[in-house]
């Protein structure tokens, strides 16, 4: 079968385009490396001031330490609980499976004011019986967090599901399997790298969530992009490009390293690898 392959004019579209894009994060570097205290593009001199300037604030450093904890943490329960949920519809199959679908993706489908209004009242009623977990604590974030994440990471597993071949868990239940070992020993490592991808798709949302954090938060929990719109909206702080600046560098190392080649198996196109204790088989050709 032919393979297509782009012709120099596409490439040259396709790099334009490119480069339209990037244009405004590649603007953010200069702009992180002015001397000046507002943001503004350099003349002429550069300054690393507002780097040091993350390191030596101690809130840019407690922002993202909070950031990260509460993105575990919301990661880890929003994946347990969507992976419970596509379990048992997957594998019991209930009468309104679409209706239960359906309820748990609401949270993607309502408007996100909608769903911080709704928990900041959830949130502020808690409090009332603990100050732990409730309004402007982190775990009350962490799990206002896991309540928007989670229809995501239940599309994710359901659509590692949806692929799955139905006859290994019939196989598995014939011989005796209960439903713990059916989902642990049988589904679940099928399914390993949805869960893997809804669990890392959650952290990342968690982590850039900002408009419900504004409703559930004010000054205990500040997380690093509410510090961000802080800074945005007091005084217009260029430590923000710094950190933006920073933020791109870590998510293009994370997209090299994952196209990086390597792996289990031989490469494409190379000859199977020969079987240990024996001569590496030929191929015959069947007339």
């Amino acid at each position: 079968m032919p393979t297509y392959r782009p012709g120099p004019v596409s490439l040259i579209l396709a790099a334009l385009v490119a480069l339209f894009l990037l244009l405004p994060l590649l603007a953010v570097i200069p702009v992180s490396l002015t001397p000046s205290r507002m943001l503004a593009m350099p003349s002429g001199e550069l300054s690393l001031r507002h780097y040091r300037a993350l390191i030596e604030d101690p809130r840019w450093i407690n922002s993202i330490l909070l950031s990260i904890r509460i993105g575990v943490v919301s990661s880890a329960f929003s994946t347990v609980l969507a992976l419970c949920f596509s379990l048992g519809v997957w594998m019991f199959q209930p009468r309104f499976t679409a209706a239960l679908v359906g309820f748990v993706l609401l949270p993607m489908v309502v408007p996100p004011v909608v769903s911080a209004i709704t928990l900041y009242f959830l949130l502020t009623s808690i409090s009332g019986f603990s100050s732990f977990f409730g309004y402007d604590t982190w775990l009350g974030v962490a799990m206002a967090h896991a309540v928007m994440t989670v229809p995501f990471a239940t599309v994710l597993i359901l659509v590692s599901l949806s692929q799955l071949d139905r006859r290994i868990d019939l196989a598995a239940r014939g011989l005796g399997a209960t439903v713990w070992e059916r989902a642990t020993r049988i589904i679940m490592p099928n399914i390993k790298f949805g869960i893997v991808t809804a669990a890392l798709l959650s952290f990342v949302l968690s982590w850039e969530e900002i408009g419900v954090t504004l409703f559930i938060t004010s000054v205990n929990a500040i997380t690093l992009p509410r510090l961000m719109w802080m800074g945005l909206r007091d005084n217009i702080d260029p430590a923000i490009a710094a950190l933006s600046v920073i933020l791109i560098v870590i998510t293009v190392l994370v997209l090299v390293a994952g196209r990086a080649p390597g792996g289990p198996g031989p490469p494409h196109g190379g000859d199977p690898p020969t079987p240990r204790g024996g001569r590496r088989r030929k191929h015959c050709r069947t007339f």
